[in-house]
């Protein structure tokens, strides 16, 4: 009685059972990799790395990348508090007092205006198909890389991503957000003059931030970081 007990027990644990048992469980779950579709620098905004391929953006990459850019990247906080200091300290617009609630006003007021320019600029270059990333330059060279930054602040490509057009999202975005933030200043200027004014702000600190991006490594060194 005990030996058939003992073979029994023995068979039911052979190899081939664990094995089977082994074979019906399901396989681990793998941890989703990062999109290196978006790269979006706190300082410098979304670019794409000289060995990475540009290829076209997926609408939910759009949507992803639009939403970095305009909540939950420091970098949007970091240019609103940067502007907001300029405007605090130019007093502008006079109506808001100089102290803290004046710069709270300003800061909403800027981030307010930078929300509807990357919108804009995001449904811009969605519907005509552009490219709303900075490319680093596949070239070599200093001034061949200086002069490519400053050129893709005024073009961007097509969904070719070979054919350069102009950059009509994003100056666009510029436009229409120097207007809207104009209508909840105390005293309305000429909103047409706002619009304006975020267009050649645009033109500057574009292509500032284009040369960051584009020498980002070699900044990166000598500052003795990774």
């Amino acid at each position: 009685m005990i030996a058939p007990l003992i073979a029994a027990l023995l068979i039911g644990a052979s190899p081939v059972d664990a094995d089977r048992q082994q074979a019906t469980q399901p396989p681990p779950k793998e941890q989703p990799a990062k999109d290196p579709a978006i790269n979006v620098n706190w300082l410098y905004g979304a670019y794409v790395p000289k060995d990475v391929p540009l290829e076209p953006l997926s609408g939910t990459e759009r949507r992803r990348l639009w939403k970095q850019q305009t909540f939950l990247t420091i970098g949007i906080y970091a240019k609103t508090g940067l502007f907001s200091l300029w405007d605090q300290a130019n007093d502008e617009p006079p109506e808001w007092d100089k102290d803290f609630q004046g710069f709270g006003q300003r800061f909403a007021s800027r981030y307010g205006q930078f929300m509807v320019q990357n919108s804009v600029s995001a449904a811009g270059n969605w519907a005509l198909g552009y490219e709303p990333r900075y490319e680093r330059c596949r070239c070599e060279g200093k001034w061949r890389r200086v002069r490519h930054a400053l050129v893709r602040n005024f073009v961007t490509y097509n969904s070719t991503e070979r054919e350069r057009r102009p950059q009509i999202g994003m100056y666009a975005g510029a436009w229409v957000g120097g207007i809207v933030a104009s209508t909840w200043k105390p005293a309305k200027d000429d909103i047409w003059e706002e619009g304006y004014g975020a267009m050649l702000t645009q033109v500057g600190f574009g292509s500032l931030a284009n040369i960051v991006g584009e020498f980002a490594v070699e900044i990166g060194k000598l500052l003795g970081r990774k």
